[in-house]
């Protein structure tokens, strides 16, 4: 059995992803030693402020515009269990398993770093239910991004008190059947623990990191989609050399630009770069390193990100411990701002790479645009078949949609709570958004892919001898070809799409096309 540590400092994207799409029981989650000390000491410390009788945000006084009512030392810990209570309102379609698995796993492990309060069975009932598989039901809309994402942790939470619901084992139960039905049993929350448990960035954080792993994924797909329609349309690498590039030193247009000639090694279907009859392309096929190499920019800045928020305590307040010295400090790590704009720049990016793609099909399935290389959408009896006409309209509809998408979310701000939280960042919108774009994006490279394909079919037959693709390009073909035929006449494409859309989305494309890169 694989196990994670967690010690609040040294979460990867790499074990998020590990622990989002593990099946339960597959894995074992601890605490660290340090941890487990840390998370102890700073428990410790709560109960000595109650016995002290210090007024302390959220653990002797309300929360949010009730920040200056004093609770009662009796009723602290229904204060705790309050929070959960009330802001568990969150609406819409819950989270899938894989996202919500993420969230409890970046929660802990901010819980882990021992500035929250939180008693050490509280955080382990949290592991445990990760590691059985016990999943609260957590809908997607109701955060503001700005304390923290408080509706949708809340739902997180309530299962930890035996309320809410979870899905176990693929069945929606109560909170308490769920634990029970996992032989695991709910806890009484102490002081401060309900408000440890909402107030961070976790649900904007799942949906920062998974995201990105898919957006540097489709970076890769959309390089592998434009050189293999650049050998359908019989263009040229020239404008991949590496010495144009090297005159605009953006490190990413490079690699991009290297990555492209790696993908056409060897292909006989890439016009010659002296081919004085049509000397340069258009920039759908010879700017792809400039702007494909642009969207790898904002993946960087995205993952360079996130990686920073895994191991940040964001929630409020913070417990600062020096020798017997307890400081609480209120302070705004919530706040979501940082991780809204990542994604509003990162969906804006993504965008983009559907954008291009477009266009690439309007130019494989245009014979005017293509200069007659290839017919008419790509079909031998134009009139009495449409061909691919039509897969250029739904790559036309996901793209505009994505334009509408890609309207940032962190520019907008509601104030709440009585004007007390006056600014939010709408973090988890911009995650939603920015899932949508990558889901549509992923579907025009499929079709990009299935149009390529289909043109250097028809290239094929236009050239002499044993034509072979790029190292790359041969691999990508292969694939496809394995389950989606060439299109000889009218048919249900529907399939075709959905069959080059999994290849992408479950890794098997991009894996082919890096074995035979080596």
């Amino acid at each position: 059995m694989n196990e994670v540590i967690l010690d609040g400092r040294h979460l990867s994207f790499a074990q998020v992803r590990e622990v989002a799409f593990a099946a339960p029981g597959a894995l074992r989650l601890a605490l660290s030693l340090d941890a487990a000390a840390r998370v102890d000491a700073s428990a410790t410390a709560v109960q000595r402020l109650l016995a002290e009788g210090r007024v302390a945000y959220g653990i002797t006084t309300g929360f949010g515009a009730f920040k200056d009512r004093v609770i009662a030392p009796e009723a602290v810990e229904q204060l705790q269990k309050n929070i959960l209570l009330s802001h568990a309102v969150g609406v819409g379609a819950p989270f899938d398993v894989p996202t919500t698995r993420a969230i409890m796993l970046i929660r802990a492990n901010t819980l882990a770093s021992g500035y929250s309060g939180l008693r050490r069975t509280t955080l382990e009932l949290l592991l445990a239910m990760l590691e059985r598989g016990v999943h609260p039901v957590i809908p997607q809309k109701g955060s503001l991004g700005a304390s923290g994402d408080l509706a949708p942790l809340a739902h997180m939470s309530l299962p930890l008190i035996g309320q809410g619901e979870a899905e176990y084992r693929g069945q929606v139960l109560p909170g308490a059947q769920a634990l029970a039905a996992a032989g695991l049993a709910p806890v009484v929350l102490a002081a401060k623990e309900g408000l440890a448990l909402t107030n961070g960035t976790a649900v904007m954080a799942a949906l920062g990191v998974l995201e990105t792993l898919r957006a540097e994924a489709l970076s890769q797909i959309a390089d592998i989609a434009g050189a293999l329609s650049l050998e359908a349309l019989h263009g040229t690498t020239a404008a991949f050399d590496a010495r144009i590039h090297a005159l605009r030193p953006l490190p990413r247009q490079a690699d991009c630009a290297a990555y492209l000639r790696a993908l056409l090694e060897g292909s006989d279907f890439a016009r010659p770069a002296n081919d004085s009859a049509y000397v340069q392309d258009a920039y759908t096929l010879r700017c792809i390193p400039q702007v494909h190499g642009a969207v790898r920019d904002a993946i960087a800045y995205s993952r360079w990100l996130f990686e920073l928020e895994l191991n940040a305590v964001t929630d409020n307040p913070l417990i600062f411990l020096e020798g017997e010295e307890i400081e609480v400090i209120s302070g705004g790590n919530f706040h979501g701002e940082p991780l809204a704009i990542a994604m509003d720049y990162l969906g804006l990016a993504a965008a983009e790479l559907g954008n291009i793609s477009e266009r690439r099909i309007m130019r494989l399935t245009d014979e005017a645009s293509n200069t007659h290389v290839l017919p008419a959408f790509l079909t031998r009896d134009g009139g009495l078949n449409s061909g691919f006409m039509i897969t250029q309209y739904t790559a036309a509809a996901l793209a505009s949609e994505n334009k509408v998408l890609a309207h940032p979310a962190s520019v907008d701000t509601i104030p709440t709570s009585a004007n007390v939280e006056d600014h939010v960042s709408m973090g988890v919108t911009a995650g939603l958004k920015l899932r949508q774009i990558v889901d549509n994006v992923a579907v025009i490279l499929a079709i990009e892919l299935l149009a390529a394909a289909q043109g250097v079919d028809f290239r094929r037959g236009a050239l002499t001898g044993e034509a072979c693709l790029g190292q790359g390009t041969q691999a990508a073909y292969e694939l496809i070809r394995g389950e989606v035929p060439f299109v000889e006449r009218d048919c249900y494409l529907k399939p075709y799409i959905d069959a080059v859309a999994a290849m992408v989305a479950d890794g098997r494309l991009l894996a082919a096309v890096d074995a035979a890169l080596g």
